[in-house]
């Protein structure tokens, strides 16, 4: 009987220097879009999927992330007070109970494997899935239950995929594919970063897995790949090798890299887009925008 993922590692690290200033301050995941923080959506998809365990791989100055998911009992008491009861209820969903989430530090910038590797003693021998909050997908079902619900039949090691632009392949991670069955392919080869003629497909892996045991095993070993870091893919490709059982999933769904400013600027217009209160007044400024930047031209 295949194990249920109840688990997910959260990466979340890193120095976020391609926001500087602003994460000087403030981690990252902690940078809103809209009014929730790029944590919040990746928490709310991995609940989604069944997710009954955190774990936040962390590093120096991110208190911060670590405050927002405790309660806030003098917020609370003031909203109270004023009988501010929707803003208590938005409150109640970024509380985590006690014990939910663990957190683990990465003292070092070793790379993705080695932050997963990092919370290799609080995962058992059990299936568990791995969320990069940079990449936010907006989608009907939430990309990760999509994935679960995937891996509930075929096991083994699964990677969100989404097919990209050729001049944009060089950016990804890209997967070799052995058969095509639709929204799952399997998988006999990956390649990290390939020049655009060598790419041996145009679906690129993006920031969800679902990943064995075995693959934190290969973790252990600790080998350096690209740019000396200690590659999450190095190791999920072993177990092309070992076991052929590797699966890319297409998702349904629309991936903004929240990791780059463009990206988190698009992703700010959808999500702004796609709430009913702001929509209205949100469009016709789009609108207007649109309409001088013609005139200008």
């Amino acid at each position: 009987m295949k194990k249920r993922v109840t688990k997910a590692i959260f990466p979340v690290a890193g120095l976020g220097t391609r926001f500087l200033p602003a994460t000087k301050s403030i981690p990252k995941e902690i940078m809103t879009l809209v009014d929730r923080p790029l944590i919040q959506y990746a928490i709310d998809e991995a609940r989604a999927a069944g997710i009954k365990e955190f774990i936040f791989v962390t590093s120096r100055g991110k208190s911060a992330l670590e405050d927002y998911f405790d309660t806030a009992p003098e917020l609370e008491s003031a909203l109270r007070k004023k009988g501010k009861k929707d803003l208590l209820e938005t409150l109640k969903h970024t509380n985590m109970d006690s014990g939910a989430i663990a957190y683990v530090r990465q003292n070092k910038p070793l790379g993705l494997g080695h932050a997963v590797w990092c919370a290799r003693r609080l995962l058992g021998n059990e299936p568990f899935a791995v969320i990069l909050p940079d990449d936010v997908i907006a989608a009907e079902t939430s990309c990760l239950a999509q994935m679960v619900e995937a891996h509930a039949e075929t096991g083994g090691n699964m990677v969100a995929a989404m097919e990209v632009p050729a001049d944009k392949i060089s950016s990804y991670g890209v997967l070799d594919v052995k058969e095509d069955m639709g929204s799952v392919v399997s998988v006999k080869g990956m390649v990290e970063k390939p020049p655009r003629d060598e790419a041996p497909s145009n679906l690129a892996v993006i920031g969800r897995y679902i990943l064995t045991p075995q693959v934190m095993n290969n973790l252990n070993e600790k080998k350096s790949g690209a740019g000396g870091e200690i590659q999450l893919t190095d190791a999920i490709a072993r177990e092309i090798a070992e076991s052929d059982n590797v699966y890319g999933f297409r998702f349904r769904g629309q991936r903004f890299d929240c990791g780059s400013k463009a990206g988190f600027l698009q992703a700010t217009v959808t999500f702004g887009l796609a709430r009913d209160e702001l929509r209205d007044e949100f469009s016709a400024y789009l609108g207007e925008l649109v309409s001088l930047q013609n005139a200008a031209e």
